[in-house]
């Protein structure tokens, strides 16, 4: 899951900060932070351990698999990030608007616990407003080319926001199929961490 999907599976303020975190700090590290965002921390690993193992995931992985071999995954993610956006079942336009806005709000208010690196990234995500704008294929297309650009080992002219498009129906289905499951997986494990609270 990318940057939406996992501010949408959040329960507290801290459990956002968290979430974010998780790709910014060394393990050790995570012990440092207050109770509640250790719990996003937390979380944020449930749902990618959740994710990875999900078939539904793994067939969507086959739309990218011949062209980025073992980064699948990781374009999987970014299209997820779409049909989260788009899913009006689970939040009105309204609603996935007011929704950035408060992520937002709350890393700010957060601020202190961000490392310089997330920092930067963060005035550009709220500059351009990346969660809101999930929804649509031009915010899909950057997204992926940033994944492209990251990648040591693949070239930068590979086409897949092309095969995103091309195979749009086969990832909505696995989209359809798995969100339902990970939402209650996210609910059963945050009902874990309150119990330890």
């Amino acid at each position: 899951m990318n940057y939406l999907a996992h501010s949408f599976l959040t329960f507290t303020d801290g459990q956002i900060v968290g979430q974010f975190l998780e790709d910014f700090i060394r393990n050790k590290d995570r012990y440092s932070f207050p109770k509640d965002i250790q719990d996003g921390i937390t979380l944020h690993r449930a749902i990618d351990t959740f994710t990875d193992s999900h078939p539904a995931i793994h067939e969507a992985k086959k739309v990218f698999a011949p062209l980025v071999r073992l980064y699948a995954g990781a374009f999987v993610d970014v299209a997820m990030d779409y049909f989260v956006a788009n899913d009006l079942q689970l939040k009105t336009l309204k609603g996935w608007k007011d929704h950035s806005r408060k992520v937002y709000r709350v890393l700010n208010e957060h601020y202190e616990f961000l490392p310089e690196n997330f920092r930067r990234m963060l005035e550009k995500m709220e500059q351009d407003d990346w969660l809101y704008h999930y929804r649509q294929d031009q915010n899909i297309k950057f997204s992926m080319r940033n994944v492209l650009n990251k990648a040591k080992y693949l070239d930068k002219d590979i086409p897949v926001f092309e095969a995103f498009l091309d195979h749009k129906d086969v990832l909505q289905k696995c989209y359809d199929d798995f969100f339902p499951d990970l939402l209650e997986h996210a609910k059963g494990i945050n009902a874990l961490l309150q119990l330890e609270n």
